[in-house]
């Protein structure tokens, strides 16, 4: 299904910006800005949460050849345990716009906060992956790229099953931790359920 509204404003040239792992135990934060041509038309584009592997995966190949520009940020989990995942997110959006290769005339930001580095004016937008397209975009770069990783670094810790479960405490991530402790991907200022911070 369609996204209600492709652009916020026909007349600027939008960025939209968006995250990936933001309620992980371990792994970093991938965040990702993409700014699409005006008039773009694809009308698989969604909420990355709404779509299956296989779609996002062929919907970023789609979105790196045809937006205008984009850019793809991870924010360590030393970065994250360090100021926060609050202020990693604001830091990754930052960033990711400044790496980009053309300057926006306005940023859609996923979410109802953000901590603008930038000259350029914002528009922050709750549920905005499932509103606007820029922010979609954004929201399959993210979530594809932090899925790579994870899948990748799996090989070296197989006993927390990241392949499967991207780092998100689920049972079988937060039982593993309890059993075989924290490893160098775990974001220490981050709470296993009904336990302590992951300080041990």
């Amino acid at each position: 299904m369609a996204l209600k509204n492709s652009f916020l404003d026909d007349n600027t040239l939008e960025c939209g910006c968006d995250e990936a792992g933001r309620g992980c135990l371990a792994g970093p934060l991938f965040v990702a800005a993409v700014i699409l041509p005006k008039n773009y038309v694809n009308e698989e584009i969604n909420d990355s949460k709404q779509l299956s592997r296989k779609k996002r995966d062929l919907l970023r190949i789609a979105i790196e050849r045809d937006a205008l520009a984009y850019s793809v940020v991870a924010v360590s989990e030393s970065q994250i345990d360090k100021i926060n995942i609050l202020n990693a997110t604001f830091w990754g959006m930052n960033e990711a716009v400044r790496q980009l290769k053309m300057k926006p005339g306005l940023l859609l930001i996923d979410g109802n906060r953000f901590n603008n580095q930038t000259d350029i004016p914002y528009q922050c937008i709750v549920k905005g992956d499932a509103t606007y397209l820029a922010i979609a975009a954004a929201s399959i770069l993210a979530k594809t790229y932090r899925d790579d990783y994870m899948e990748k670094i799996d090989s070296e810790y197989p006993l927390y099953d990241w392949k499967k479960n991207k780092g998100y405490p689920t049972p079988e991530h937060q039982n593993a931790v309890l059993k075989w402790g924290k490893t160098k991907y775990h974001r220490k200022s981050f709470s296993l359920k009904n336990q302590l911070r992951l300080d041990f």
